[in-house]
C-alpha cells in the first residue's frame, strides 16, 4: 500500500485537481478538520507562538451560536458551521473577518454535553462545494456563493441516532461522493451520496455486538488509496473496517479491541495513518494499537502489529508528522510514538488543570498547538524532543482544532472566531 504520510494526496490530486486544476490550488488551504492530508499538519508557513485576545489578533468576529466544529479553508473563504437561533447554519468569511454569507440548512438539535453542540461535525470542501453535516441529521452541499446545491436529512431517512452524547462524525469526500459513518446504539451504517446530486450511491449496515456504549462512535473515517482504488477506513463499534468507496463492499475487518468486554469503551478519537499503519486509540484513552492496512476478510490476528497501554488518547485525535505519531492525552501529556513499533520516543507534559484537552492538536512550523477546554492554547517546539514555549488564553471555551494556514492561525472559540498573525 502506497500512502503519502498516511493520506492522501487524494484530496489534492483527485477531488481538488479534478474540480479546479492543479495550477489553481490556493495557498490558503485546509479542506478538512485535520488538514490537507488528514494528519493534522500544515507543511508550509511560519506561525506565532505567543498572542493574547488583543495582541497579534488580526481580527475576531462574533459567531451566531455554539459550535465545536473546526473551520475549513479554501483560498479566500473560511467556512464555519454553527447554531443560529434554532437553525443549523454554514457561514462563510473572508480573510478580513467579514461575513460573506450564511446558509441556514435546517432545524437544529442542540448539544447536551458541556463541550458539545449541534454543530460538532466539521465542514469539508473540494473547492467547488462545501459539505456540512449536523447532529440533527441535516446534510447539505452548498456552493461558494452560499446557494444550496442539495440537502437531505439522514435521520429522517434512516432513523434517529441514539448516542449518550452529541454526534461528531465529520463527512469525508472521495472523487465522486460524500461519505458519512453513523455509529450508535441503533442500526449503524455507512452511506455514500453523489457529491453533485445528493443521490444515494450505496448504504451498508455496520453493526457489531458490544458491551454498553461500545457501539457509540464519534470518530471520522479516513480515505486511503491503493493501486488507484479508493477505500474508506472506519473506526468504531470496537472494529476497524475498510470499504470500497464505489460499491460499499467490505474489504477487511479488524477486531479484538475489547477482549475483556469492558463497558463504556466508546470511540471518540479518530485514527491516524502513517505509511501502511493505522494508529488506533481505544479503551477510553488507555491503549494504542498499530494495525497494518490491507488484506481481506478478518485480519484481527494477522494485521495487529503492536499494542501499548497508558499511551492512548480518549478524545483528541493524534497527529502524524515526518514518520512519527504525536498523541495528546486528555491530561495534557504529549507522547511521541514510533508507528512501526509503538515504542515511545519521548514524552512531554503541558500545564494541567481540572479542565481537559478535548481539541485535537495540530503541528505547524515545527511546533505543536494543543487547546485545553478552558480556552488556553499551549505551544511546544517538537523539532528535538519536547520544549514548552508558552500558553495563550482565549478566554472562552475551546474544543475545535486550531487551523494553521497561510501564516495565520484560525481559532474557533465557543463565542468567536479569531485570526492570529502579524
Amino acid at each position: 500500500m502506497k500512502l503519502l504520510n498516511g493520506l492522501l494526496v487524494l484530496f489534492i490530486t483527485l477531488a481538488l485537481v479534478n474540480a479546479n486544476g492543479a495550477e489553481n490550488l490556493p495557498q490558503q488551504y485546509w479542506p478538512t478538520w485535520r488538514g490537507p492530508l488528514q494528519t493534522g499538519v500544515s507543511s508550509t508557513g511560519s506561525y506565532l507562538s505567543s498572542w493574547t485576545t488583543e495582541e497579534n489578533v488580526l481580527w475576531k468576529v462574533d459567531l451566531p451560536g455554539i459550535g465545536c466544529s473546526t473551520p475549513a479553508v479554501f483560498g479566500d473563504k473560511i467556512f464555519v458551521t454553527s447554531g443560529s437561533g434554532e437553525k443549523d447554519a454554514l457561514l462563510a468569511f473572508d480573510w478580513d473577518g467579514e461575513q460573506i454569507w450564511s446558509n441556514e440548512v435546517g432545524s437544529q438539535i442542540k448539544g447536551k454535553h458541556r463541550n458539545g453542540s449541534g454543530s460538532n461535525p466539521s465542514p469539508v470542501t473540494d473547492g467547488k462545494f462545501v459539505y456540512c453535516y449536523f447532529k440533527s441529521g441535516n446534510l447539505a452541499a452548498i456552493d461558494f456563493t452560499g446557494k444550496t446545491v442539495w440537502k437531505t436529512n439522514l435521520q429522517q431517512r434512516y432513523g434517529n441516532v441514539s448516542l449518550f452524547w452529541d454526534l461528531g462524525n465529520s463527512p469525508v469526500l472521495t472523487r465522486d461522493s460524500v461519505i458519512v459513518a453513523v455509529m450508535h446504539a441503533g442500526d449503524s451504517y455507512v452511506v455514500s451520496l453523489d457529491k453533485k446530486t445528493g443521490n444515494v450511491n450505496w448504504k451498508i449496515d455496520r453493526n457489531y455486538e458490544t458491551p454498553v456504549e461500545g457501539d457509540h462512535g464519534y470518530s471520522t473515517p479516513i480515505l486511503i488509496e491503493r493501486d488507484g482504488v479508493e477505500s474508506i477506513v472506519v473506526w468504531g463499534g470496537e472494529h476497524l473496517t475498510a470499504y470500497d468507496v464505489d460499491s460499499g463492499k467490505l474489504l477487511w475487518t479488524c477486531g479484538g479491541f475489547n477482549p475483556d468486554n469492558k463497558t463504556y469503551w466508546v470511540t471518540v478519537s479518530s485514527i491516524v495513518i502513517v505509511d501502511d499503519v493505522a494508529v488506533v486509540p481505544y479503551g477510553r484513552g488507555a491503549r494504542l494499537a498499530g494495525i497494518k492496512l490491507g488484506g481481506s476478510g478478518d485480519v484481527t490476528e494477522s494485521h495487529r502489529l503492536w499494542t501499548v497501554h497508558e499511551k492512548g488518547s480518549f478524545v483528541p485525535t493524534p497527529v502524524a508528522h515526518e514518520g512519527r505519531v504525536y498523541v495528546l492525552r486528555d491530561s495534557g501529556q504529549l507522547v511521541c510514538v514510533d508507528p512501526k513499533t509503538g515504542d515511545t520516543i519521548w514524552e512531554g507534559q503541558f500545564p494541567r488543570r481540572s479542565t481537559k484537552y478535548y481539541s485535537s492538536p495540530v503541528i505547524a512550523d515545527g511546533k505543536v498547538y494543543a487547546a485545553r477546554e478552558d480556552g488556553v492554547i499551549m505551544v511546544a517546539n517538537i523539532k528535538d524532543g519536547f520544549k514548552f514555549l508558552g500558553e495563550n488564553d482565549m478566554q472562552q471555551r475551546l474544543v475545535a482544532c486550531p487551523v494553521p494556514v497561510g501564516n495565520k492561525i484560525l481559532i474557533r472559540g465557543e463565542e468567536q472566531l479569531f485570526c492570529i498573525g502579524k
